[in-house]
């Protein structure tokens, strides 16, 4: 295990949660209060607060156990439990039912060098996580900043950093006067986020659950891969070597999304594969079309899929959630201004609230099931 798991001491401040601030020598007494005479093989942090969920993966990184973090609410099936893993945890489901995935401590805590330098958060920092614990991206922001000697918050008032999906972002900077960095990922960062972002600077990183980070970017900046991170292209499909992957994964993972490499080791990521749509021979990317729906007026939230249709193969389908004060026909009326005839949806679903992931993804698997 990296050391120091805690890069703070003292009464510099760990966690500020629920109201209530938890010192670094607090923190550091309570994990060992919790591992005090206790002898599991394997601890389970899921469904507990964020300090509660916070000491215990910390006291079982201590322990060299394992620790689950995992949504209570739907638990992969798990037939085995690796002797090297540490974080027990979850695809997110946004594509299907969530899959288990086993970590080293070392997957995670060996990136975590690289990621200071791109995000600069220092221990003077408040870092905000915008989510539960077992969505990994804030996992894996709360544990970087306690890495870092920072302080760990729930309080968007409070916050001078803070990790977040681009919707997330939006609500979050109006709640946040202090935040100087927002740390995007889950989905691609569209241009409504980075114009509500105003003043704040952006850091965008690429990854999934499985394979960790893949590249990143302080914003207007390609998305450039890790050092020690390799990737290339098969039949259009993303395929990563790297250090950061789950316990038992190939040695080229199938990423599944559709990008370009490009010089100096730029990324382009253009989305799942699952997601393109074959619209009479034309392929029409979902979330590029959704990224320009969601900069259409009245529009709060768009979910795109396709769709079988006899005659074009495919077509494109959208479900909105949509602001109080519009109506259907003037958003298509906009859209029709913005898209090209293939990629204009030609079915519209009006829903009250998209599902969405613990991270704030819209769950497409569960949008398709909506859509029928």
């Amino acid at each position: 295990m990296p050391e120091p798991l805690l890069g703070g001491t003292g009464d510099r401040p760990a966690i500020l949660a629920n109201g209530r601030t938890y010192t670094y020598r607090e923190l550091d007494r309570l994990i060992e209060d919790h591992n005090r005479d206790r002898d599991v093989p394997v601890d389970d942090a899921s469904g507990l607060d964020l300090a509660d969920a916070l000491i215990r993966v910390l006291a079982a990184a201590r322990r060299g156990v394992a620790v689950l973090v995992e949504d209570p609410e739907h638990r992969p099936r798990r037939t085995e439990i690796p002797e090297s893993a540490f974080l027990l945890v979850a695809t997110s489901g946004s594509t299907g039912t969530p899959k288990p995935l086993a970590r080293t401590a070392a997957s995670w805590y060996d990136s975590f060098p690289a990621f200071t330098e791109i995000t600069e958060v220092t221990e003077a920092d408040r870092v905000l996580v915008t989510g539960p614990l077992h969505a990994t991206m804030h996992l894996f922001g709360a544990l970087h900043a306690l890495w870092c000697g920072a302080c760990v918050t729930d309080d968007p008032a409070v916050a001078t950093v803070v990790h977040a999906v681009p919707a997330v972002l939006r609500e979050v900077v109006a709640a946040a006067p202090g935040l100087r960095t927002a740390i995007v990922a889950g989905i691609a960062l569209d241009d409504g986020a980075i114009a509500a972002a105003g003043r704040v600077s952006i850091v965008e990183y690429y990854g999934s659950s499985e394979v960790s980070l893949v590249a990143a970017r302080r914003v207007p900046d390609p998305l450039r891969l890790l050092d020690g991170v390799e990737a290339r292209i098969r039949d259009g499909l993303l395929h990563v070597r790297s250090p950061y992957t789950v316990i038992g994964a190939p040695d080229w993972y199938p990423v599944g999304d559709l990008a370009e490499l490009g010089e100096n080791r730029e990324l382009v990521v253009r989305g799942r594969g699952d997601c393109a749509i074959n619209v009479g021979g034309t392929t029409v990317l979902a979330e590029d079309v959704e990224r320009v729906l969601e900069s259409v007026d009245g529009i709060v939230a768009v979910a795109v899929i396709g769709a079988p249709h006899t005659v074009f193969g495919e077509i494109v389908t959208a479900a909105v959630e949509l602001d109080d004060e519009v109506d259907l026909d003037r958003v298509r009326s906009a859209a029709r201004a913005l898209l090209t005839k293939e990629a204009m949806p030609r079915r519209w679903l009006p829903v009250p609230t998209l599902p969405r992931t613990a991270s704030g993804k819209v769950a497409r698997s569960r949008v398709r099931e909506l859509l029928g």
